[in-house]
């Protein structure tokens, strides 16, 4: 694991194997982010950027020898791209964020790495530090350690930089080293890191280690030392709750489903912020099954409870003060003698019944029975997390989720705190017309309708589920609960190049964006 460091040593006598410096692109030509550079870096540097084919683009990773001028062997040369406009040419915190993740990712194989970028506040310290932390991620669980005769591939390609460990050791070089805020900063940032790659983990682990079973033993023990509760319905339990969606779900499968309740409540805490998290350890579609093309990338439909999961995990372990209940909705769909059928009827927790039209459309039905489990404890924010529809895709592309909800404050919230976060949500609406198109003839909803905007029908069909306030609460009744659905079916997983701080796999969206808006409930 790469451990990191702040320190008010300068880039002249700072030790360390490589040093990264920022680049930026102005109209003019690139340009050296000074973070103190001594004079004869600067001159050897500033000369040679275009005999290097520098530019400063975002991803461009440049590598040249430091010549003594400090005691850094190499520095590494990182594009930060160009500065914004709208923060009066300033580099964007973002920018910096994904700047050092991507020096970071390129320095796998290396003792130790000093950052000296911009680091003089609190969000230029955080996007350091936070890139450094995400880009050093490596997930080698099921590498074999080459025999020394076998060649090593050849340096710089993708495949030897996923062969090597990640860097060693970061120093984040900033003048905020040892004062209060600097190492409040640094420690937020560190846990949030930690649970990034955490839910990184979790996707990228093999669906046949990583079930409903293994999947609740996973996060029962992710929490044993926080003080959070942890319940765990197993099949016995879910039929006596009768959560319908979730047995149904995993009626096709050897491994029976879970039901995984998450509860942090700290003494004096006065709002409830509950989370519900789409948790399929691997999904063929079931009988509707889908192509062979792709179904690899299936085993990555449990990424809306894992980001749920980490999500409780960093609101208990800096001790926010709200209360913050996960629930992880798991099943693993499989097509089988036992699996559940097109036309089949189901019911969700609560008596409301769904009919079945394609087996493939599965998330939504574990999610219904979470939804309403949740909404029974009466938070004050309910927001569900999912890698729900492909249709979120042919929207917004696989670098951008969605936000629905049907709190207009609420989702400009999510999507205020997601941006500041770095994270890249857009807000979409739940037209009211195509509720119709999920009329059953014999059950209250059916789990499909119209097949243009699949997954706004998808969010009306979530919507459904969503319970209310009691009567007399805040002078009203019958107001539904506040609710978001976070629909983040391509980011989740990156099926390409790794890019920024972004691995290929798993990439572990939504934590940043849940952990800024318990924090910002609970006023911190």
């Amino acid at each position: 694991m790469t451990t990191l460091a702040l320190s008010p040593a300068d880039t002249a006598s700072v030790e360390a194997d490589a040093l990264v410096v920022g680049v930026i692109a102005t109209p003019t030509g690139p340009r050296l982010l000074d973070a103190g550079l001594p004079a004869a870096l600067r001159e050897l540097l500033g000369g040679a950027l275009d005999d290097l084919g520098v530019s400063g683009t975002a991803d461009e990773v440049v590598r040249v020898p430091t010549a003594g001028t400090v005691p850094a062997r190499v520095v590494v040369l990182t594009g930060v791209g160009r500065p914004d406009p709208g923060d009066g040419g300033d580099v964007a915190a973002e920018a910096v964020r994904r700047a050092v993740g991507a020096a970071v990712r390129s320095l796998a194989g290396t003792g130790s790495a000093a950052i000296a970028l911009p680091a003089d506040g609190v969000a230029l310290l955080t996007a350091v530090i936070e890139g450094a932390a995400l880009g050093a991620y490596s997930f080698r669980r099921y590498r074999s350690a080459l025999p020394s005769s076998h060649p090593a591939p050849a340096t710089g390609t993708p495949g030897d930089l996923l062969a090597r460990p990640p860097v060693s050791a970061v120093t984040v070089l900033t003048p905020l080293a040892g004062t209060a805020e600097g190492e409040a900063a640094a420690e937020r940032s560190r846990v949030l890191a930690e649970a990034v790659n955490a839910v990184r983990d979790l996707v990228n682990t093999s669906p046949s280690e990583l079930y409903p079973a293994s999947f609740a033993e996973r996060a029962v023990a992710a929490v044993a030392d926080l003080p959070v509760t942890a319940t765990v319905l197993d099949e016995a339990g879910l039929v006596e709750g009768g959560y319908g969606g979730l047995l149904g779900v995993g009626m096709g499968s050897a491994r029976t489903p879970r039901l995984v309740h998450l509860d942090y409540a700290p003494e004096g805490a006065t709002t409830h912020l509950a989370l519900v998290g789409k948790g399929i350890t691997f999904d063929s579609g079931g009988l509707s099954i889908k192509p062979a093309q792709g179904m690899d990338a299936m085993k990555s439909d449990m990424a809306g409870a894992a980001a749920v999961l980490h999500a409780v995990v960093s609101a208990a372990r800096l001790g926010l003060r709200l209360r913050v209940s996960g629930w992880l909705a798991l099943a693993e769909n499989m097509p089988s003698g036992t699996a559940q059928r097109p036309s089949d009827v189901l019911t969700i927790r609560g008596g409301r019944t769904v009919e079945v039209l394609n087996t493939d459309a599965e998330g939504r039905l574990v999610l219904a029975d979470a939804i309403v489990a949740a909404g029974e404890r009466e938070p004050d924010v309910l927001v569900d997390v999912a890698t729900l529809t492909g249709a979120q895709m042919v929207a917004l592309g696989n670098r951008t989720s969605a936000i629905m909800s049907n709190d207009d404050d609420l989702r400009g919230r999510i999507h205020r705190i997601s941006t500041t976060c770095g994270e890249q949500f857009w807000p979409m609406p739940l037209p009211p017309e195509l509720r119709s198109s999920m009329d059953s003839a014999v059950a209250d909803i059916a789990n499909m309708g119209d097949r243009y905007g699949g997954m706004l029908v998808a969010g009306l069909f979530l919507q459904e589920f969503v319970g209310s306030r009691p009567a007399g609460r805040d002078g009203e009744t019958d107001r539904p609960l506040p609710w978001a659905h976070l629909d983040i079916a391509g980011p989740a997983f990156n099926t390409g190049q790794a890019f920024g701080y972004t691995p290929a796999g798993g990439t572990g969206v939504a934590v940043r964006t849940l952990l800024g808006l318990a924090e910002e409930l609970a006023g911190e």
